[in-house]
């Protein structure tokens, strides 16, 4: 049996007391065997006492990160286009209502910027993007691209339910109400919209759309009211419907095109309304609109 390192020493001592010849060549076997002992046991004890190799957390990055999510949220919402004025970005006014300092509203405006959300003005400060009518042309008619491939791909792809939601979606202003539900009609035109992108179960045609889909929207609320556009958009979304349902997906690419590309030939025609006129300046206020803070 083994002797504990308590008991050999108890064991030296005596040797040494009564004068023990063999005392001193066992104080040096113990010595080499304390060192030997320790060198294999060092490890284990390392072992015993590991703990996670944890970084520290970056919060600037965090708070970026939110901050980022939630202007985009607020920008989104926004109806760019029904006001003459930009909408100027208050700093101090977005750090109050997010409830964190300037510095990570100042990175996540960077990250708006590199994706056309926002443009930094020299001496003036941030304002959110209009698009010219040119470009709203242009945007539009990407779009009517995409959302012609998202039908073909919902005819395909979509099931029984979501189509039937769909229908559940126009039913409501199929007999003559959407004249006189502007604004709930609006909401569920833009819906629709969305709902035919989603059901293409396809990611990266959402990823796509998603940044230009603040004008999109924009446009497509003011629209909506103009020349009895409602009607004829209620009438064009139920004939989408009909050639999901019958899971044609040429005719389903065809119709949401077209219908898209409708818009588009309206703005052509009437958005002069989106270009300032050039004889006229009028820059934004100081303090322009603010942006309301949405919290995520």
């Amino acid at each position: 049996m083994p002797i504990g390192h308590h008991a050999m020493s108890r064991k030296l001592k005596a040797l040494a007391g009564r004068n023990h010849p063999n005392a001193g060549c066992v104080v040096v076997w113990y010595t080499i065997y304390l060192t030997h002992d320790r060198s294999h046991r060092s490890p284990v004890e390392k072992l015993d006492r590991r703990t996670l190799d944890v970084p520290r957390l970056d919060t600037s990055t965090t708070f970026r990160k939110e901050a980022y999510a939630a202007l985009k949220r607020a920008i989104t919402a926004m109806d760019v286009y029904d006001h003459p004025q930009e909408i100027r970005l208050d700093e101090r006014r977005l750090s109050e209502g997010l409830g964190i300092s300037r510095t990570p509203i100042r990175e996540a405006m960077t990250l708006l910027e590199q994706e056309g959300f926002v443009r930094t003005r020299p001496r003036r400060g941030i304002f959110v993007v209009r698009k010219t009518k040119r470009e709203i042309v242009e945007i539009i008619t990407v779009i009517a691209a995409l959302e012609g491939m998202a039908a073909r791909l919902a005819a395909l792809r979509a099931s029984d339910a979501d189509i039937a939601e769909l229908h559940a979606l126009m039913d409501d202003f199929r007999n003559g109400n959407g004249g006189e539900r502007l604004a709930e009609y609006s909401d569920a035109n833009i819906a629709f919209h969305q709902t035919i992108i989603r059901m293409s179960g396809c990611a990266l045609l959402a990823e796509m759309t998603e940044n230009l889909f603040i004008h999109m929207r924009a446009i497509r609320k003011i629209t909506i009211h103009r020349d009895d556009r409602a009607a004829r958009s209620i009438v064009d979304h139920m004939r989408i419907i009909e050639a999901l349902e019958r899971r044609e997906p040429d005719l389903a690419e065809q119709r949401a095109r077209e219908h898209t590309l409708g818009l588009a030939a309206h703005v052509e025609q009437h958005g002069d309304f989106l270009d300032p006129d050039p004889g006229v300046s009028s820059p934004a206020p100081p303090d322009g609109q603010p942006l309301r803070a949405v919290r995520g």
